[in-house]
């Protein structure tokens, strides 16, 4: 499946339900599933010499973990370092003995589940996630991680399934409930409409993203989406509309980020689109990018 760009990479989010590079929101938390994993390797200048300084660093906190002298924060080192080198094998079986040893840090434990999943152990990670769902079923990250190994594994039924009922579940009375329950509930959609589309029920996923903009006036992300399905269809004035719509909900419109993005699909600033004004040809883009990023970046599930 090709990666392509995202609503998570417009507004800066880190990751989303997408987790190879094709997301569509959400980020996680500070410490979270994925969090070195894009940090692995080491540069070009002193790569070798890099190299045998983090071996040398890697053995000697690995007998301070025998001995039991490791803290927390050398365990993170080790784990950190275990990465770098691509020694996945022991960076699991560290990571699992730091979730078991602190298991009210569950970014840990979902960790501990993309990396199963990254060495394609999927069922090794989705029991990990059905860990932290069995404590949480509501833990938006866990769902996000969870939906995706379904969709995988050839079950995008049964992840459809699992994310209608916590979207039906977060969504109840959301006019009257706090900003937090609105929230999940508005991240739980746009993980279902994301889901719904990569199952080709293109009509369903395109409702949804209506409904979810109606019922959270206040967030721009129902509207991007939408966008960008018309920018990938090639409906340039519907994208353009979309992406105005997106602006009225900014706290700040003078936010340059969809402009960014107008840029980046070809199209006319917002603002001359707004001002009624022909579509100029944009400047061209920078080689490496058009200033709205790709996803994903530090965690993910």
């Amino acid at each position: 499946m090709a990666p392509r760009l995202t609503v998570g990479g417009i507004v800066g989010a880190p990751r989303g339900l997408w987790l190879g590079g094709s997301a569509l929101l959400l980020a996680l938390a500070a410490l979270s599933a994925g969090w070195w994993l894009g940090q692995r390797g080491f540069g070009m200048a002193g790569a070798d010499r890099s190299e045998q300084e983090a071996l040398k660093q890697v053995n000697l906190l690995q007998e301070d973990l025998s001995s039991g002298k490791a803290t927390a924060s050398q365990q993170q080192r080790l784990l950190e370092l275990l990465l770098a080198l691509q020694k996945n094998a022991e960076a699991t079986a560290l990571l699992e003995r730091m979730a078991d040893q602190q298991p009210d840090r569950w970014p840990l434990r979902l960790m501990l589940a993309e990396l199963r999943r990254d060495q394609n152990d999927r069922k090794g990670a989705e029991r990990e996630v059905r860990q932290l769902l069995n404590i949480k079923p509501d833990r938006i990250e866990a769902l996000q991680l969870m939906a995706l190994l379904q969709f995988e594994q050839g079950r995008g039924e049964q992840a459809q399934s699992q994310l209608e009922a916590a979207h039906k579940a977060a969504s109840k009375s959301t006019q009257q409930a706090e900003p937090a329950q609105q929230a999940k509930a508005l991240q739980v959609g746009l993980l279902l409409a994301d889901l719904l589309q990569r199952r080709g029920k293109q009509q369903e996923a395109d409702q949804l993203y209506r409904k979810l903009a109606k019922d959270h006036p206040n967030s721009m992300e129902p509207s991007l989406a939408l966008a960008l399905l018309s920018h990938e269809r090639g409906q340039t004035q519907a994208a353009l509309n979309l992406l105005a719509e997106a602006r009225k909900r900014l706290p700040d419109p003078q936010d340059p980020r969809l402009d960014q993005v107008a840029a980046s699909w070809g199209l006319a600033p917002l603002r001359e689109a707004a001002n009624g004004q022909a579509p100029r040809a944009p400047s061209p883009l920078p080689i490496q990018g058009s200033g709205a990023p790709l996803a994903p970046g530090p965690p993910a599930p």
